[in-house]
């Protein structure tokens, strides 16, 4: 898991941008992977909306300035239905200034892709 999580951190270090400070607009790789208590609050408000399936944050990844913050976190997902397989997705959640979070996409993980190369 731990592997996982580093070639992930790895793979999005390489797709965002690295900047010195947190400009608005651009996204920041995270210093560390550890989910802060601002995304892991902006996380569990935009939460409450799901149907179906259950998220668990793993990895903080990047965050982006904006009018409020969007961060993209790496989490294992639990779809609901029987038999689903469980996964791994890019959650990614925009707050407002006010207190408010949403989701505004996930991005699927194909880890058998990934060993291959693809």
């Amino acid at each position: 898991m731990r592997k996982l999580v580093c070639i992930l951190t790895l793979l999005c270090a390489l797709a965002l941008p690295a900047l010195a400070e947190p400009l608005a607009g651009g996204w920041q790789v995270a210093e560390s992977a550890e989910v802060t208590e601002d995304a892991l609050e902006a996380f569990s408000i935009a939460s409450e909306a799901l149907v179906g399936v259950a998220y668990e944050p793993i990895a903080l990844l990047g965050t982006q300035v904006v009018a409020g913050m969007n961060y993209c976190i790496l989490c294992r997902a639990w779809p609901a239905t029987p038999d689903a397989q469980v996964g791994f997705v890019l959650a990614y959640v925009y707050a407002d200034l006010e207190g408010n979070a949403t989701f505004t996409h996930f991005a699927q993980i194909d880890i058998a892709a990934l060993a291959q190369g693809e």
